[in-house]
């Protein structure tokens, strides 16, 4: 590493290169700028994070006639606020958090807003069952044994199930094609309840453009759009690298574990934050770079490249089987951080705590997959983790109650006890999940 001081702000990286001896070192060339000048330095290993909501997407060869259109259209990257959309018709395309959120903002000052979804999308609130965030109610590894273990279909009508708990989707005309797949769900607390007021109308995917109006694949036209506003998401890219690196055969990026680029000699590039899932960005950050120093400091091994090869394919199909054709790297977020993790020597050892801790054994795998679980025990182990996992339930809602009402001892004893006859079941249930 160079002796420089290497923390620079405002410093744009140009250039990527291997060394003329990456074969031995494995080192690499960046050349970087700041006001206009160059240098270049020296590295024993690189970490891409710039993650994938780089590049706007503006696809505007899929819209027929938006040229002729004299209205305004642009991406969401350059929507800032509502007010000066203040008694507009606006056009919003694109059904993900960014075109639901803006439509739903939109409704309380434009004159009319549409919101056109070209395949639908799963509407998950925020607040889940109890008032938990979902993610601690949904994202548990009880969950994702059932979803391994049970049979598709039974996994697909369980998954739709939940999804519909608050509205029909279908009723509601925002049902996706691929009900049984796995993309990342919309999350909106309001949509529902403008579409039900009449603030936000669904339409269908656009067929062509005027020079005023709409037209929608199901013959209906919307006429006098002022704004349309393109919610149509990023695209990644790595201008400062050869694509020889980073991307496969059918141009690409193709990554093993969604870190390692599985060409290169020596494995001393790796690219963090790139993959979505359902948890969250930070704890998937953190482990990819607990694991990815790992793998450059020689500690974890990885295996030869006709194998990752192999693996990257089957993993390819899975994938699209549960998650769709999809741009980004798309993981199931348990599997995913417990792959990591155990090669790190950081995954919960379950069958271990279910005999020397029962009570911690019980919150880790009925309860949330926070990111404690992986700072119990190996590199990176923290003190405090077991208390955090046993308390979370009681943070989480500090911040809400500001007013004490009296407990339910009763139910709390009839949970214990609930708690205490389904031990058995959560020991069994564990070591089928383990082996």
């Amino acid at each position: 590493m160079p002796n420089s001081e290497w923390t620079k702000l405002h410093t744009a990286v140009v250039s990527v290169q291997k060394c003329p001896d990456f074969q031995v070192t494995g080192q690499w060339k960046v050349i970087t700028e700041q006001d206009g000048n160059r240098s270049s330095d020296i590295f024993d290993s690189v970490l891409i994070c710039t993650g994938h909501h780089v590049h706007p997407n503006l696809p505007l060869h899929s819209f027929f006639g938006i040229e002729r259109f004299t209205g305004r259209y642009m991406h969401n990257r350059e929507y800032k606020e509502p007010a000066q959309y203040a008694g507009k018709r606006v056009l919003v395309v694109g059904l993900g958090n960014t075109g639901a959120d803006i439509a739903v903002e939109l409704s309380h000052t434009a004159q009319k807003v549409w919101l056109s979804t070209r395949s639908g999308s799963w509407i998950m609130s925020r607040v889940w069952d109890n008032g938990y965030p979902w993610d601690m109610v949904y994202l548990t590894r009880h969950q994702s044994f059932l979803n391994k273990v049970l049979p598709r279909a039974i996994s697909d009508y369980l998954y739709e199930s939940m999804m519909n708990k608050r509205f029909s989707h279908e009723m509601y005309g925002l049902v996706p094609l691929d009900r049984g797949s796995r993309k990342e769900p919309v999350f909106n607390d309001d949509l529902a309840a403008c579409i039900t007021c009449g603030t936000v109308v669904v339409k269908p995917n656009i067929r062509e453009f005027t020079e005023t109006s709409a037209i929608f694949e199901d013959g209906s036209v919307i006429e006098n759009v002022d704004v349309v506003i393109f919610a149509t998401g990023y695209s990644y890219a790595y201008p400062f690298i050869d694509d020889s690196i980073m991307k496969n055969s059918n141009n690409k990026v193709s990554l093993y574990k969604g870190v390692f680029p599985p060409k290169l000699e020596k494995p001393t590039l790796a690219v963090i934050g790139l993959v979505q899932s359902l948890g969250s960005i930070p704890s998937t950050s953190d482990v990819q770079a607990r694991w990815a120093v790992s793998v450059i400091r020689g500690i974890c091994k990885l295996p030869p490249k006709e194998m990752i090869v192999q693996e990257l394919n089957e993993e390819e199909t899975e994938k699209k089987s549960w998650f769709g054709r999809s741009e980004t790297l798309s993981m199931d977020y348990i599997t995913y951080m417990d792959e990591l993790s155990s090669s790190i020597g950081c995954k919960p050892n379950l069958p271990l705590l279910c005999i020397t801790d029962p009570r911690l054994a019980w919150e880790v795998f009925f309860g949330p997959c926070s990111p404690y679980q992986f700072r119990l025990t190996g590199p990176g182990k923290w003190d405090g983790a077991r208390n955090a996992i046993l308390n979370q339930w009681d943070r989480t809602i500090q911040a809400m109650r500001k007013r004490e009402v009296p407990s339910h001892t009763g139910l709390s004893s009839f949970i214990a006890l609930m708690k205490l006859l389904f031990i058995p079941l959560l020991l069994f249930t564990v070591f089928l999940a383990w082996y």
